[in-house]
């Protein structure tokens, strides 16, 4: 497969999706310079958001709460159901890409062991897990109740996939290495193929995801893990559906129509930089506007790691109802985590 991006045309409003995508990249070092427990926090909420997300897509009905609840207990192994082995599986994927994303070439080795590792608590999936398919699969959407309403394409064959695989990891790296087309173009045209290609038996949406962060990071896109990609995709599925649809019937013709998955791919990530502006912007006002007390808790929560409120009482001479006031506000800020319940109590930084 020669892939032909000669069809894709650099509209005025592409041009103006990556300039603005890449402002922000290049101005994230000034941006990012919040507190590193505070940037710890926003990638976690980040990063439930993004497994939550990513696994609803493929019909599962974990809430972002549920997800917060299972990824608290991950050392338990043991996953009551189909939703919850992909939550786990997800979640393990992400944090390897997020600490090795430099290391992690995207090869056709290095996909499949990305795929194993994703189905690796689902019992069900043991079978094909890090293995091209060999059966026919076609991908479906589901509604809110994770019922499937209707299949959105058709996919490449058992026979073909190996073939294509190796011709899609091709084209990605001579593209990147050759900058013959910028890193965004690039990527997206990757995660339209790939996902037309669906070369796994399952897991391939998530799997699509994973590697767009992969590619992401590894071009310089440091701000990934800190806003949710894929929550931008699950609230607009409908446009997801039909713009992988739409590019989708065209990549075996002669004149693919790359248009419609480009523009829906910037958007989206012109819309997850969005919300992390936003929160950054948030970040700053609640740490201007924090009482002294407050301040200095944190502080206090910083140098020593965790906080009983009579150790607080005792550090700062603040009375004690006082001290437990700022301390509800700063766990519902975010800022502190409360460990344990009644005189077991203690707090830490997030």
């Amino acid at each position: 497969m020669s892939l032909n991006t000669d069809t894709l045309t650099i509209t005025p409003a592409i041009l103006s999706l990556i300039a603005e995508i890449d402002e922000f990249k290049g101005a994230w070092r000034a941006l990012g310079t919040l507190a590193p427990e505070r940037l710890s926090a926003l990638r976690r909420v980040a990063t439930i958001e993004s497994i939550g997300s990513s696994t609803r897509i493929e019909g599962s009905k974990l809430s972002d709460k549920e997800v917060e609840r299972l990824l608290s207990n991950l050392e338990i192994r043991k996953f009551a159901s189909r939703d919850e082995q992909e939550v786990a599986g997800y979640a393990e994927v992400m944090e390897t890409v997020f600490a090795h994303f430099d290391a992690i070439t995207p090869t056709e080795n290095h996909i499949r062991q990305l795929h194993r590792d994703l189905l690796v608590h689902s019992a069900k999936d043991e079978h094909h897990r890090g293995s091209y398919k060999t059966n026919i699969n076609h991908v479906s959407a589901f509604d809110a109740d994770g019922k499937e309403i209707g299949i959105v394409f058709e996919t490449a064959t058992p026979f073909d996939t190996p073939r294509l695989m190796t011709e899609l990891v091709g084209w990605l790296d001579a593209t990147l290495k050759e900058q013959s087309l910028h890193p965004l173009l690039a990527i997206a045209i990757f995660a339209v193929v790939f996902l037309e290609i669906h070369p796994f038996q399952d897991g391939n949406g998530r799997l699509s995801r994973v590697l767009t962060t992969l590619l992401l990071l590894r071009s310089g896109y440091a701000y990934v893990p800190y806003s949710s990609l894929e929550s931008v995709i699950e609230q607009s599925k409908e446009g997801y559906y039909l713009a992988l649809r739409r590019t989708q019937g065209t990549i075996r013709t002669d004149t693919p129509d790359w248009q419609p998955w480009v523009e829906y791919f910037l958007r989206a990530l012109q819309q997850q930089k969005k919300r992390l502006e936003g929160k950054i912007e948030r970040e700053r006002i609640m740490i201007d506007t924090l009482p002294n007390l407050s301040l200095q808790i944190l502080d206090l929560a910083k140098e020593h790691g965790k906080l009983t409120v009579s150790q607080i009482v005792s550090l700062t001479g603040a009375n004690r109802n006082t001290v437990k006031k700022h301390l509800q506000s700063l766990v519902s800020a975010s800022h502190l985590i409360q460990h344990g319940t009644g005189k077991g109590t203690w707090y830490g930084r997030a």
